[in-house]
């Protein structure tokens, strides 16, 4: 019979992948004697058991749960349903890749109409047991019913209202009985039956609806966001509660051991006196710095100090650990490595090191790779900022500069993102349900919740800058208005959040480049050390190319040529030859270009030096070029000395059905051979002079795109080469050259041993190999992925996720058959995924040379190329 449910006291931390990360640090900290609640974990395993099985539990993992709830009956001797002493149990989420408020939990079950008289009477606290039981009922009907929350916190506020209550903790025990009746009510009348009074089907209900939430919407986009794979399901954790909300004596609060924005050493958290996990993370009322603790109960705070560095030191890793105390007696509820800004994680990881926690190499791979994104973000611009009006001021929960239109709904926000706005959402409170809203956002702004509450863990995993508990503000959301020091803001009035400050300014405030510490550069000379892809970029000018040397790029894999003739100054040049009817015409258009060419090519080696730099030849279709506007219809046909009606029919002609598979990249070059001569021309005159000037030994690279067979690769080759070997015969020079393709369509993969007998690299255009062989395109691919998304036929987008089962295979396959004929052929990638941690990974693993990215995914590139070498020596060790 399989194991579908272990005892925290069969677990350990090494059974991640089986009893998810929570369960396997419970199971861990009950091995180190800490004070943990008891429970049961009901495997990941389980959870694909019930997807396996058309969404039910088998009878024999129920009856594994209900064996292992009477060994926790014993244990804590107390009965579950009981009438005098019940037990009462959390059910909540715990997948092997920390997932924070993506899934779903309920609290207090096993209360019921009967077993919370006995409840009131055992704990002699009337009003704790009614307040137990009303959250019980409002997160069984929310979160396994699907009933909406907001129906119970409306009449939660009536209530309150009409007995003059600030705060829930204000309600006596008769209020909070009325609030159960009329909860019920709401219940039975959405469901058509009572609210279950069996301990028993609320518990499998309540299993039920966590392994639901692994596939629930914000969950699908968080894992799809975080390269989190489907098929690994979520762990159910069945625990014995504590109470926080038994009065003064007791709390709960959420702490890290150190801090999770910058890093500093320290505890840094917060907790409520007299309340539920649920109230800090919901961001229900305001808390307590744990300081604070310090003073209202210093047993307690001297106990958790204690256990919150034995987590640490055994752990070796920042801790965020959430903890209750009940009526005096401190518990630990969970810990994990805590979420943390991407200063943070240097300086926790830099810091390990110097502390002898960790080694260089573990500190690298502690650092996640996406996270980097973060360092590289604007922050404001210092004059601008002084000059900008500060309307308010909050908890300052996530670092970065935002400046944007206020939005009020998180579809709103995204739907605003896609028209390419800038967005600041403000909310009274986040939700798990705000991911893609929050996604889309520079910055978010709370009225509610403190440095622990969903928007500020959210805002900080993503890198975005977040103020929280902004009890200052007066935000009416349906009416899409707020009112902040003085003034009124409406929907796309611009605001500007300091989320490191926790201001709040007036207006679209200019932003600069971020600066990067010294922790950065100490991280990434490790990464440098253990990593053997190389790095190089994407970029088209001198300053992109600048820029990505400053963060460490070691040359240019694509330098896309065609924006170059997007010049005022050009444009009518490129559309002269494409407008000509004879080749000489079409040469002596294409000679005004060869000094503007030229000098593109001049600036990008003077910056790059001896930096090797992949030249692509023009790619797009010619109708690219052509005017859309009355005046340059006009212009064009003046210089061409045409009529303008013969100019429309030239520029008509040249649109194509399908131009991704047009008449482009080196099928250009095969009807306008004159192209390639002008761009060889431009390439080898600057790589020379270039030379002579500076004493550099620059080795041009020129890379013919979108080739499919090996003659039509010879055919532009040898066009390049005679125009090349001219150029050197002109200058007197012995230039060395190398002339290679992209590999973007998938007959150029198949045939790639044939076509490296003529080329001497491939730079595989993941962008384009990914639309053919999928056969979409990524321009429109994303009015349908989301579709495919929530039935489960993708996972990612193989565009920004290389398909390594698809298109990986193409690179490898192509990769090897290279080599064969060709044994010190170069290799690398150009397409996006040159940013994308889990693809730069493959790309090591099959023996690629190096990555090319975008300028400022060159860190991340840099860190993921690290982390893949490592984890394939520890594989090999």
């Amino acid at each position: 019979m399989a194991k579908w449910v272990y005892s925290f006291k069969e677990g350990n931390a090494d059974m991640r992948d089986l009893l998810g990360g929570k369960g396997a640090n419970l199971a861990e900290m009950t091995n180190l004697g800490l004070p943990i609640p008891q429970g049961f974990t009901v495997t990941t395993e389980a959870c694909t058991d019930y997807y396996n099985n058309g969404k039910q539990i088998s009878d024999e993992v129920k009856d594994q749960i209900f064996a292992a709830l009477a060994e926790l009956e014993k244990l804590q001797n107390k009965k579950f349903g009981d009438t005098e002493n019940p037990l009462l149990v959390s059910v909540r989420s715990g997948a092997r890749a920390s997932m924070p408020g993506m899934m779903d939990t309920i609290l207090n079950l096993g209360l019921t109409d009967i077993s919370v008289e006995g409840f009131a009477k055992k704990t002699g606290n009337p009003r704790f047991a009614y307040d137990s039981y009303r959250r019980f009922i409002q997160m069984f009907s929310d979160v396994v019913m699907e009933v909406p929350k907001s129906l119970f916190e409306r009449v939660l506020d009536e209530i309150k209202e009409a007995k003059s209550a600030h705060y829930d903790t204000d309600l006596t025990a008769d209020d909070l009985k009325e609030v159960i009746t009329r909860f019920k009510a709401i219940y039975k009348d959405k469901m058509g039956e009572d609210f279950p009074q069996d301990p028993k089907i609320q518990l499998m209900e309540a299993v039920k609806a966590v392994f639901r939430s692994w596939d629930n919407e914000r969950a699908i986009v968080y894992r799809r966001m975080n390269d989190i794979p489907g098929d690994w399901g979520t762990a159910v954790n069945v625990q014995s509660m504590v109470f926080g909300n038994m009065g003064d004596t007791s709390g709960t609060g959420v702490a890290f051991t150190r801090n999770p924005s910058t890093g500093a050493r320290g505890i840094y958290g917060e907790y409520l006196i007299n309340a539920q996990g649920e109230d800090v993370v919901a961001g229900i009322r305001t808390p307590q710095p744990i300081t604070r603790l310090e003073q209202d109960l210093p047993e307690c705070y001297k106990e958790f100090i204690e256990i919150a560095n034995k987590l640490e030191n055994h752990y070796r890793d920042m801790q965020d650990m959430e903890f209750t105390i009940e009526e005096g007696k401190l518990y630990f509820l969970q810990t994990r490595n805590g979420k943390r800004t991407a200063p943070a994680a240097l300086q926790i990881a830099c810091d390990l090191v110097d502390e002898g926690m960790i080694t260089p190499e573990e500190a690298v791979l502690r650092i996640e790779a996406k996270s980097l994104d973060q360092l590289l973000h604007p922050t404001f611009d210092p004059d601008a900022l002084k000059a900008g009006t500060v309307i308010g001021q909050a908890l300052p929960a996530s670092p970065g500069a935002a400046a944007g239109k206020v939005y009020f709904t998180a579809e709103e926000a995204k739907e605003a993102h896609e028209r390419g706005e800038r967005v600041i959402l403000v909310r009274l409170e986040t939700s798990p349900e705000d991911i893609e809203g929050m996604h889309a956002a520079e910055g978010i702004l709370t009225v509610r919740g403190g440095m622990t509450s969903h928007a500020a863990v959210v805002a900080r995993g993503m890198g975005t800058a977040c103020i929280s508990g902004c009890g200052d503000i007066t935000v009416d959301e349906e009416a899409k208005v707020f009112s902040l020091g003085g003034k009124t803001y409406h929907e796309g009035d611009y605001i500007s959040l300091d989320g490191s400050t926790g201001k709040i300014y007036d207006g679209d405030i200019a932003t600069e480049d971020a600066t990067i510490s010294g922790n950065f550069g100490r991280i990434m000379n490790w990464a440098d050390s253990f990593r053997v892809l190389k790095v190089r970029t994407n970029a088209d000018t001198p300053e992109d190319a600048a820029n990505a040397l400053k963060l460490g790029a070691e040359g240019i894999g694509l330098c896309r040529t065609e924006h170059m003739f997007f010049d005022p100054e050009r444009i009518p040049k490129i559309r002269k030859m494409i407008l000509s009817t004879t080749c000489e015409a079409r040469e002596e258009a294409l000679n005004e270009l060869i000094p503007f060419q030229k000098g593109d090519f001049r600036g990008i080696y003077e910056v790059m030096q001896d930096n090797p730099v992949t030249i692509r030849f023009l790619d797009p279709p010619l109708h690219e070029f052509v005017p859309t506007e009355e005046k340059d219809f006009e212009d064009l046909a003046r210089d061409m000395n045409l009529t303008v009606a013969e100019v429309k029919a030239t520029c008509d002609s040249l649109h194509e059905f399908n131009p991704m598979m047009g008449h482009r990249g080196c099928r250009l070059s095969v009807t306008y051979p004159e192209i390639a001569r002008m761009q060889t021309r431009a390439v080898m005159e600057a790589a020379i002079e270039v030379n002579e000037e500076n004493g550099y030994h620059i080795v041009p690279e020129i890379m013919i795109p979108l080739v499919g067979d090996k003659k039509e690769l010879k055919f532009v080759k040898d066009v390049v080469v005679e125009t090349a070997e001219k150029v050197k015969a002109e200058k007197n020079s012995d230039i060395n050259y190398h002339i290679g393709t992209m590999i973007e369509i998938p007959r150029a993969a198949l045939l790639a041993n044939e076509i490296a007998e003529e080329a001497e690299f491939f730079s595989f255009g993941t962008n384009d190999l990914t639309q053919m062989t999928y056969g979409f395109s990524r321009d429109d691919a994303g009015k349908f992925l989301v579709d495919y998304y929530k039935s489960k036929i993708y996972e990612a987008d193989p565009f920004a996720k290389l398909d390594q089962n698809g298109v990986g295979q193409l690179i490898k396959m192509a990769a090897d058959k290279g080599r064969k004929v060709r044994p010190d052929i170069k290799l690398g990638i150009c397409g996006e995924h040159g940013g994308d941690p889990s693809s730069i990974e493959f790309c090591h693993n099959i023996g690629l040379n190096y990555v090319s990215c975008s300028p400022f995914r060159v860190p991340i590139a840099r860190l993921a190329a690290a982390q893949a070498a490592i984890k394939e020596n520890r594989r090999n060790a």
